[in-house]
Parts: C-alpha cells; structure tokens; sequence
C-alpha cells in the first residue's frame, strides 16, 4: 500500500510536504521503501533535490519543480539566507536561560559517522555558549553553529534548535557531545540507555523560510507530532 504523502503547499515551482520519520529520501542498503520512489510514482512530473532530511527525521521537505528554481533555493541555502527551526526531545535540559549557541565544528568521523572535531572532555559552556578552546580545535573541522532553546524542561526536555550551518548530522552531533542526545538515537546517543529509548528518532523540521523569487520570505509549517510535543 502507498504512503500516503501529506503535502504542505504545492505550485508550478514547488512542492513541500511533511516527511514522515523512518524513510529515506533515497533508496538505501536496507531495502525498504524510499521516499523519491513513492513522489515519483505519485506526484506527476519531474521533482528536483533541495536539500534532505535524515531518515529518521519528520517534518518540512521541500522540493523543487523546475531546475531554475532548484538552482535559485541551493543558492539560498548556500548563503544561508534559508532559516529553519527543528523541535527535539532530549535527555535531560540543558542548564540555559533563554537561548543559547553550540558554536563546535564538525568532521567526518568512522564510516557514515561525524564527530565534534575536538576532544569531547574539553567542551566549555561560557556566556550562553558550547565551544572548544582554540588549542584543542582541530582545523580540518568545519564551522558549524546551532542555536538552543528550552521549550519544556525535564528528564527529557523538548528544545527549538536553529542550525544556522547546514552540516551532515549537525544537530544530532552537537546535542550528543554536550551531554543532551536525541531521544531514539541510536547513531549518536546511548542506545543501551534505557532513559533514552524512543519509538523513534525525536527529531522533527517543524518550520522552513525561504526566499520567494520576489525576495520575501515565505514559512512552510509542518505540523508538530504530538509524540515530541506531548507532555513529558
């Protein structure tokens, strides 16, 4: 049977749904069922890559129709002028008063993994902010900054992140290596910790802004799961 795709908005430039968690955008060695394969076979004409979400991340993808408009958002993205807003639950909650950064580059670690390119017991938390001091800072690591805020804290705290760099795993890394994992990570959490265990990866794209070709910026919305959003 079909996944039934739920889609956000649609028009002759875009198409943006709300991804479910626990399917890939392309297919993977697993050979389970992927989501390129499922728009192909139910929305008509070509689709083009903007950017992607991890298999077990829900919420905002967006697509384009044209390969203008696909050229036009990668620039966007490229420049960061796309802002996006992810919720999470997490283990525990992180001891800050209204927002604050993880400002740790990242490199590619073993196999498909990536790491905080530095020694993880040297992570300092000074004026609302999560860095590394210069002399342990690798330099192959890439910049890579996250903006933090607790929404509901508790034994497993529900956080709005902005990333406001787009690298691979970038919030799934940066939570687990300040002592916070995403509930149900298994990649980069505690997967035999019994205080971690989710029927799911927590992790949910909850709002996209973008530039329209007029230069306003347009919000796409993917309605919040109530299994992250629920009472703790």
């Amino acid at each position: 049977m079909p996944l039934p795709l739920s889609i956000i908005y649609q028009d002759d430039d875009l198409l943006v749904i709300n991804k479910p968690s626990g399917i890939a955008l392309f297919a993977d060695r697993s050979g389970s069922d992927d989501l390129w394969s499922i728009l192909r076979d139910q929305i008509p004409g070509t689709l083009y890559q903007v950017h992607r979400l991890d298999k077990g991340t829900s919420g905002v993808l967006l697509l384009a129709r044209r390969p203008e408009v696909q050229a036009r958002l990668n620039r966007a993205f490229n420049k960061r002028d796309v802002r996006k807003f992810y919720l999470a639950r997490v283990l525990g909650t992180p001891d800050i008063r209204g927002s604050a950064r993880i400002d740790l580059a990242l490199r590619k670690g073993r196999k498909s993994r990536f790491r905080v390119a530095g020694p993880r017991e040297q992570i300092r938390f000074q004026q609302s902010r999560w860095s590394l001091p210069s002399q342990h800072q690798d330099p192959e690591g890439l910049p890579s900054l996250t903006r933090v805020r607790v929404l509901q804290p508790g034994e497993h705290a529900l956080l709005l992140l902005q990333p406001e760099t787009g690298r691979s795993h970038q919030l799934r890394v940066h939570l687990s290596w300040i002592g916070h994992p995403i509930l149900g990570d298994h990649l980069y959490g505690r997967p035999n910790d019994p205080a971690q265990q989710f029927t799911r990866l927590a992790l949910h794209a909850h709002s996209l802004l973008i530039p329209g070709a007029d230069g306003r910026l347009r919000r796409f919305i993917a309605s919040a799961p109530a299994d992250i959003v629920g009472n703790d």
